[in-house]
């Protein structure tokens, strides 16, 4: 994956997430439950704060190339698909099935923030 569609699909997932955040203020209220509106904050919460993560990830990969800066950046970019996806989509459409992906999703942001700090250790340690 190339530098500039690393940054295009970070833009592109915060676009989406001020989207999502609009649509929950507005659409959502009187069409779902008070608690799932809540689910929906918190999916665009993750959501909003993991695109940012995909722009400095770029951006510190854009300063010091390592295939581990890639490899946090789409592991990010899947916890965020997983756990904001799979909230949205309970809320949407109730299907309660997905609930188990949803730590999944959260666990693979865990990994991707683990292997930013990993990059930095190994970068550190060289200097």
């Amino acid at each position: 994956m190339t530098q500039n569609s690393r940054i295009a699909i970070g833009g592109i997932a915060l676009f989406l997430a001020v989207g999502a955040g609009a649509f929950g203020s507005h659409g959502l209220r009187g069409m779902v439950a008070p608690p799932l509106v809540e689910v929906w904050k918190t999916a665009v919460l993750y959501h909003l704060i993991h695109g940012l993560g995909l722009l400095v990830i770029a951006g510190l990969h854009q300063l010091q190339p390592s295939r581990i800066l890639a490899r946090a950046w789409l592991t990010m970019l899947v916890g965020m698909l997983l756990f904001s996806g799979s909230l949205y989509l309970i809320v949407l459409t109730g299907s309660r099935w997905l609930g188990p992906i949803t730590p999944l999703g959260g666990l693979t942001m865990m990994a991707s923030w683990l292997l930013v700090s990993w990059a930095g250790f190994k970068h550190w340690k060289g200097n």
